[in-house]
């Protein structure tokens, strides 16, 4: 290109420039119009502006929080987002359509959760905020289901090691880390962990429908406000457990769901399985063969780790409790065979007794075990932590994890259902410190020993211990 030719173009592009210039000032100044025009009409832009509200206990009224909405034109309507991917309000809690206020007569919920809520004003313009709830759990009565003398509640540590070709945590799932499969914010926005609600005597009973498996049931005293595992948008288990307080000659009873869905225009539950205990000062299990609400045939309410016990007498950065049970916990995939306490499993593998095979899905003696098996760790095993595996050092600054290894030295683990492997699981709770709970993961399987209880069982049909 010569220089006349440069010249020429130079030209060109400054003509360019400006009337580019000239159409960005005309719209700059047609959306500062626009603007004066919708100060001068009053009308701001749509906006939430709560992101969280105050907390609350469960079991408790809730002190109320009302969603500030600005701008747009009112009036406003105010809806909680029903999307999978969204968890609900925290049980027992509802929403004003049309001032915002949240408020609840017994909260239901625990732990940590933070839904989706939509503001929409009079001329259709939306706007969605998530907003944030933490709950306190109440879970105390945990540590009282079954009797003192039920094996939920005896020491294992001084117990010999199960060396039967059943009991041992299969090589391929030794090098699982422990995970917690509870705590304040681990599944965030949905609460983590699952949670468990008690009842008065006085709670009325509505009807329950089972659409897959067994069903003990067809009516509990579950409340509209029962927390769901995961809320009721969960695509998970969805697990229910409701405990009813006795009183007089009522006596305290323990009803658990499994895929527990609540059915507001009928009142009623639907769920995929359920179980009952309806006395829980028996020591009566489930019928050899039955499933509860879980595949091992156990109740899953007393084997959870809760807060309230970590905690004991002290501070959630400062916890002084003990846990008194074995702790519930999943392996990728269960031997089709089940031990005391348990009563049912869903597995997979086969047991041989001087090589004749045993058919699947029957419990197995610890006292005269099988000759070989082609998998291991059948439902109900319990396996604690071994003498000579010293305390992680993160348990130095790991308060509620230090608590939790103690009862694993003490108590053990219970094999409950197929899962992740090394999945520890309890409640959802706010005071739950996920950072120490993380302390869980520097343990593996391979720190673990399958316990024979053999010597402590009365009777397949009881939990009762000698």
């Amino acid at each position: 290109m010569n220089m006349t030719s440069r010249t020429n173009a130079g030209a060109a592009s400054r003509r360019r420039l400006t009337v580019g210039f000239a159409s960005a000032a005309v719209a700059v100044g047609a959306v500062y119009a626009a603007c004066a025009a919708v100060r001068a009409a009053g009308i701001g832009v749509l906006s939430i502006e709560t992101s969280s509200c105050p907390g609350g206990t469960q079991g408790n009224a809730y002190a109320g929080c009302t969603i500030r909405a600005s701008g747009g034109k009112p009036p406003y309507r105010f809806v909680v987002d029903s999307s999978p991917s969204d968890p609900t309000l925290p049980e027992g809690f509802n929403i004003d359509s049309t001032s915002g206020k949240i408020s609840a007569k017994i909260i239901g919920g625990q732990g940590y959760y933070a839904p989706k809520i939509t503001v929409v004003d009079s001329r259709g313009s939306v706007r969605t905020q998530q907003v944030t709830f933490e709950i306190v759990g109440r879970n105390q009565f945990l540590q009282h289901i079954f009797p003192e003398d039920s094996i939920f509640h005896h020491r294992v540590d001084k117990l010999p090691v199960d060396h039967s070709p059943a009991a041992a945590i299969p090589a391929v799932y030794r090098r699982a880390t422990l995970k917690a499969f509870f705590g304040n914010r681990g599944t965030a926005p949905f609460p983590d962990g699952i949670p468990a609600i008690s009842v008065p005597a006085s709670q009325h009973s509505v009807a329950v429908k089972t659409t897959q498996y067994q069903s003990y049931f067809t009516a509990a005293p579950i409340p509209a406000y029962a927390p769901v595992e995961g809320t009721a948008n969960s695509q998970g288990d969805r697990h229910v457990l409701v405990y009813q307080q006795s009183e007089g000659s009522h006596r305290s009873a323990l009803y658990e769901l499994w895929i527990g869905t609540y059915n507001a225009k009928t009142h009623s539950w639907n769920d995929a399985s359920n179980a009952a205990w309806l006395d829980t000062a028996s020591n009566a299990l489930p019928p050899q063969g039955m499933g509860t609400a879980d595949a091992a045939g156990l109740p899953i309410a007393p084997l959870l780790v809760n807060a309230d016990e970590v905690i004991g007498s002290g501070t959630a950065d400062a916890p002084r409790g003990v846990v008194r049970h074995p702790i519930r916990f999943t392996l990728n995939h269960m031997l089709n065979y089940w031990v005391w306490p348990a009563t049912a499993s869903a597995g997979v593998g086969m047991c041989a007794d001087s090589g004749t095979p045993l058919h699947v899905r029957r419990r197995l003696s610890q006292r005269h075990p099988p000759s070989s098996c082609s998998s291991s760790g059948p439902a109900g095993e319990i396996y604690r932590l071994r003498a000579n595996v010293a305390n992680p050092a993160c348990t130095a600054w790991s308060p509620q994890a230090a608590i939790i290894i103690t009862a694993m030295r003490n108590y053990g683990i219970i094999l409950a259902d197929n899962g992740i492997s090394g999945g520890l699981i309890g409640t959802p709770d706010s005071r739950w410190n996920d950072a120490d709970l993380a302390c869980l993961k520097a343990l593996t399987l391979a720190d673990f020993e399958p316990v024979n209880v053999s010597s402590l069982m009365r009777s397949p049909e009881s939990g009762r211990t000698k």
